[in-house]
């Protein structure tokens, strides 16, 4: 007989989300069961964000010790990659952050954690393990993992994911990356600097997701490092080419095309963590995209939430935690939160970095007709020029007297200049609420400013402020 557990909320998945609901629902004193199959800490820990970001770290490094010689600094002979110490610096950064997700952690929390899969018996029970548990309300948290298209052959090769790239140890010859987002883009530079061969293959526009007039600055930049970008290219087929090889059937604009290579990444998308749960049992409708929730992120069973990738919408770890906080609200205060993805940044960390909050140009006209456009070169910046980094540029979009509609940055460090535009917006801010702001000097953020300052240019060429100015002038 499986052992009852009645906690207030139950949440299934140990990932970014179901954490932050386990421990803030923890630290109020309430009754807590979280379940997780896998690995403490999902997707973002042991196969996304961190490893992402601490090879992407291995690989700037490559670069700024190569482009020591603009700045008079030579390191002797050539650059070498030992992958086996880029690998270990991979794990020893997920292994220093791991405790903070771990099972002994939550459990001193007041959790109680189940190592097992959770699923829905019926619309009030989720089985795990040797457990029944029945609790006041569920928050599905299980994420996504990486969509694999039935395309021929591919089941006969090899291949890497983003959750399991991260345990080789050894440099790739050719790396072809099939797909364009930010996870293909991310990795595919990041083996290029270490010293890989590089094609991504992109069915329609890589980085399509953000604005083009700002993702071909960081293509360029790509192309120039020697990457190789097949846009507009779909993969038939793929088929085993000697021992370790692959070789890759395309179809082009103008034709058919072949390509060979040592190793594959898969990269062409994320898919919802649904199967499996016993959603149909539980009353929850879901479909391809991730279980349907209303802006209050409930599902179609009204004691059961849904948050993060399996809520169907932004699949960012930022996003999981956000939707937690909403979570947190209702479940313990019944305050009524509704999610809204305008205020919502994003960024992909390629070099230079892409990052975005709000309306796009295109976005804003269609909806607002007149809208204003400005753009600040990071060449124009003092500190750029002292590192070096004046590669990029800021585009604010701004409606009715001047508020701020929506911003993107790419360049050196725009993941993070994207927080005070996040602010911003999230505060309904406008262009005159930047302008009043002060920028230490010299520093990055300043275009950001400089760009809300010509907005109101316009306004020193007009006769009617000019002649204001010329009366006050008469009284001294």
């Amino acid at each position: 007989m499986a052992e009852i557990l009645t906690p207030d909320i139950c949440v299934i998945g140990a990932g970014s989300g179901g954490l932050s609901v386990a421990a803030a629902a923890a630290a109020f004193g309430v009754s807590v069961v979280l379940m997780e199959k896998g690995k403490m800490g999902g997707d973002c820990l042991n196969y996304g964000c961190v490893p992402s970001k601490a090879i992407i770290a291995a690989a700037k490094h490559v670069t700024s010790i190569r482009e020591g010689l603009e700045f008079g600094i030579r390191v002797g002979g050539e650059v070498s990659v030992n992958m086996r110490k880029v690998h270990a610096h991979v794990h020893k950064t997920i292994a220093s952050i791991a405790p903070n997700d771990s099972v002994e952690r939550f459990t001193a929390l007041g959790v109680k954690v189940i190592t097992s899969a959770g699923k829905f018996l019926d619309a009030k029970t989720v089985a795990a393990g040797e457990y029944h548990v029945k609790a006041r309300r569920f928050v599905i948290a299980t994420g996504s993992s990486p969509f694999i298209p039935p395309t021929p052959g591919l089941d006969q090769i090899n291949y890497f994911t983003n959750e399991t790239i991260f345990d080789n140890a050894r440099k790739l010859g050719h790396l072809v990356v099939i797909g364009g987002g930010p996870i293909g883009m991310e990795l595919a530079q990041a083996h290029l600097r270490l010293g890989s061969e590089v094609t991504v293959i992109e069915g329609l526009k890589v980085l399509g997701n953000d604005d083009p007039e700002i993702t071909a600055i960081a293509v360029e930049k790509m192309l120039e490092e020697g990457m190789v970008i097949r846009e507009q290219t779909m993969v038939t087929s793929f088929e085993k080419r000697g021992k370790t090889g692959i070789r890759i059937h395309l179809k082009t604009q103008d034709g058919e095309d072949i390509i060979d290579g040592s190793h594959l990444l898969m990269a062409t998308g994320r898919a919802a963590n649904v199967n499996g749960l016993g959603l149909e049992q539980a009353g929850i409708a879901y479909d391809r995209r991730g279980i349907k929730v209303t802006d209050a992120l409930r599902t179609t069973n009204r004691k059961a939430y849904a948050i993060g990738d399996v809520a169907g919408g932004l699949q960012f770890t930022h996003v999981a935690g956000y939707h937690a906080g909403l979570v947190i609200r209702g479940l313990l205060f019944r305050k009524k939160a509704v999610h809204n993805n305008h205020i919502i940044p994003w960024a992909t960390y390629t070099d230079p970095e892409i990052a975005h909050v709000g309306m796009d140009e295109y976005t804003a006209k269609e909806k607002f007709g007149k809208i204003s456009v400005l753009r600040w070169p990071y060449h124009e910046n003092d500190r750029a020029r002292t590192e070096r980094k004046t590669t990029g540029m800021i585009k604010l979009v701004a409606g009715k007297k001047g508020k701020i509609l929506g911003a993107s940055i790419v360049g050196h460090n725009a993941s993070e200049m994207i927080n005070i535009w996040s602010l911003a917006i999230s505060k309904n801010m406008s262009l005159s609420d930047v302008t009043a702001y002060i920028p230490p000097y010299p520093t990055m953020s300043e275009i950001g400013k400089r760009a809300a300052v010509s907005y109101y240019v316009p306004l020193t060429r007009k006769p009617l402020i000019r002649g204001v100015i010329s009366f006050l002038q008469k009284f001294g």
